[in-house]
């Protein structure tokens, strides 16, 4: 398997994430992001992905397929051990409520699209920190009701994990207090100590620009 990814993009990162606790081996193909001239603008990419986004898989059947979500179903459905997800329906309706919030109501807001939009219309840094502040920080808290109280999530590592980790990479970056969060903070303590999550953060990545 071949993943079109970026080293911070929160949605490679979960990605990654998944493919890791699934023990499965696949090529890293970086995409630079930054700039007008980024690599996902060019028409080499654009053929593959329309949509010039990170992440993108090509399986091993060689089908290209698009969107964290999407790609981490089909990991779970093709490569079911070891499971992301429970067998109660119920319990796994809970893990993808916590995906949900963060994938679909928390990092869309700080996609670096937006902040640049927000930019571009003469936002001030000031005002995208308070934006960043309010939206990170109202589905964290959500995010913090939901969960455990002991392991990660829900024990062991799973989907919500899968979720959580990169979007407090995302938070951190942008300062966002974590301070009121125990549950998530244990998560993280845990998860960040964890050889899939190692393998899988941001700092672990080839494209990472080396610091002087």
């Amino acid at each position: 398997m071949d993943l079109y990814t970026y080293y911070r993009s929160t949605s490679s990162y979960r990605v990654r994430i998944a493919l890791a606790l699934k023990q499965l081996d696949c090529r890293h193909l970086p995409i630079n992001l930054i700039g007008d001239g980024g690599e996902h603008h060019k028409p080499a990419y654009l053929s593959l992905n329309p949509q010039g986004r990170v992440p993108a898989l090509r399986t091993e059947q060689g089908e290209l397929l698009t969107q964290s979500p999407a790609i981490i179903e089909y990991l779970e459905e093709c490569y079911p051990t070891p499971a992301l997800l429970p067998k109660g329906a119920a319990e796994r309706a809970k893990r993808r409520a916590v995906a949900a919030i963060i994938g679909c109501d928390i990092q869309p807001l700080h996609n670096m699209a937006v902040l640049n939009q927000l930019r571009a219309l003469n936002i001030s840094e000031e005002q995208i920190a308070q934006w960043l502040a309010k939206w990170i920080g109202e589905g964290l808290h959500a995010v913090e009701q939901l969960i455990g109280e002991q392991g990660f999530c829900f024990g062991e590592p799973g989907l919500a994990d899968v979720y959580l980790l990169p979007q407090l990479y995302a938070a951190r970056r942008f300062n966002v207090d974590l301070s009121a969060l125990p549950r998530i903070l244990r998560v993280e303590k845990l998860a960040l100590a964890h050889p899939a999550f190692i393998a899988a953060h941001p700092d672990s990545q080839l494209d990472k620009p080396q610091t002087s």
